[in-house]
Order: C-alpha cells, then structure tokens, then sequence
C-alpha cells in the first residue's frame, strides 16, 4: 500500500472510515472484529483491562487485514512509543485540554524531526528487518489523534487546531458533559454549544472529525455533520446484545 492509500490518507482527506471498539484483551475477538466489514478497529487500552502484552497479541491476530488505533492510558510517552513500537498504526489521546498538551503528543509519536519519538527495534520494525523501511514510512503512516472531553480542550480548540502534526479531533461526549456538571445529559443546552463550537472550529479549520456511539442510530447524525472517524459499538455489548435476543427468539412463544 502506497502512502497515498494509507489510513492516515484517508483520513486526511475526510473519507467516512467506520469502525467499532475492542475492550477485551482477546485476540480471538479482535479476529473476528477484523473479519467484519470494518475499516478500522479502536483498541481500548485506556478503560479497558489491556496490558502491553495483550495489545501486542491483539496486533498479531489481526495483522494487516483492518487498521487498529490504540487508545493509550495518558498522554504521556512511553504509552506512546510502546503502542506505536508494537505495531499500531496509530494512537487515540484521552483528555487533551491545552495546546501544550496537544504538541508532547505529537512530539512522542513522531520520529525527530517532526518530533522526538524514541528510536527502538520492535515488532513494527518487523523486529529489525524492516527497520529502515518503517522508519522512512512512519512519517507518512502513523496516525495521531486527540480527544477533546472536557471544556477546558473546547476552551483550547482554537489553539490545539494550530498543533501541527494532529490528523484528528475526535470529541468525547460523555466525559464532556461531566466536565459541565451534567454527566451524560448529552441534550443539555451547555453540551450543545460546547460541541456545536468544537464541530464549527475543526470545520473552519479542516480538521477530520472523530465520534463514538452505542450504535448505528447514535452516529448517523454525526455522519451527517461531516464526521468521519466513526466508532459505533462495543465488543461487550455487540456479544451481550446478540446473545440476549437469541436468548428471547428461543424463549418466544411458538
């Protein structure tokens, strides 16, 4: 795959990319994940009970058949790196707030001099053999994203949006109306504007836009916005969901 077809290209260039997220440390899930139809798979390392070990394993089941963003605990570096290193194309930032925030990210995640990523041989070198190869393409490929969930990042988003080295902004809606004393209440008048603003900045600025639902219905109406990093649904209740209407057509009157 050449540069221009990558994720990173994609996304860059506002293609609708569709995906669902892995909260189970499963390589065996993460198969049948990638066998799905999706564009991409979002690992959850920040609520999820991963380890590196198991994102590493999740990696190799799914290999190249579908992009796999991880979302990493913190926006600190060695969560970064470690991700990266393992062979995920990219990463998801929690909790991104201020510009300078925004700017360490980049700075882990990309090789100097576009940043100050640690140099190390790994599986996404091909643990050396392709060294040279990743190195050169890592610039082009990896993937940074950050997530503005609290009002401070919304309060922040004309100077985040001016981080060079950010692909996409996806908003976090929940944690953002806890930010605002009304968790969950995504109807309340303040999580509106807040994410009325933030659409409206990344807009103006041609930010790739990111949102995550339950389910279809969630994100079509963001979809219909423009946005175009899509997660919908979760592992544990796509198994949870199926499993009780099977359960419910079996107990149904015949």
């Amino acid at each position: 795959m050449s540069p221009s077809d990558s994720f990173r290209s994609r996304l860059k260039n506002h293609q609708l990319l569709l995906g669902t997220m892995l909260t189970l440390p499963s390589a065996a899930a993460a198969e049948i994940l990638a066998d799905a139809g999706f564009d991409w798979i979002f690992v959850d390392g920040e609520h999820g009970p991963f380890e590196v070990s198991h994102i590493e394993a999740v990696l190799q089941a799914i290999g190249d058949r579908v992009t796999c963003l991880v979302r990493v605990p913190e926006a600190a570096e060695v969560p970064i790196k470690k991700v990266l290193d393992l062979g995920a194309e990219g990463i998801i930032v929690p909790q991104v707030r201020t510009a300078e925030q925004a700017a360490n990210v980049v700075r882990f995640a990309r090789y100097a001099p576009d940043g100050e990523r640690g140099v190390g041989i790994a599986r996404a070198h091909r643990y050396g053999k392709q060294f040279n190869e990743y190195i050169l393409s890592a610039k082009e490929r990896t993937v940074v994203v950050v997530q503005i969930e609290h009002i401070e990042g919304v309060e922040a988003m004309e100077s985040i949006l001016k981080v060079p080295g950010i692909d996409a902004i996806l908003v976090g809606p929940y944690d953002l109306s806890a930010s605002l004393g009304c968790l969950g209440q995504l109807d309340d008048p303040r999580v509106v504007a807040a994410m009325d603003a933030t659409t409206n900045a990344c807009r103006l600025a041609g930010m790739p836009l990111g949102y995550f639902g339950v389910n279809a219905a969630a994100v079509r109406p963001f979809i219909d916005r423009g946005y175009t990093l899509i997660t919908a649904g979760i592992d544990t209740m796509l198994l949870g969901n199926a499993a009780s209407r099977l359960s419910a057509e079996l107990r149904a009157p015949r």
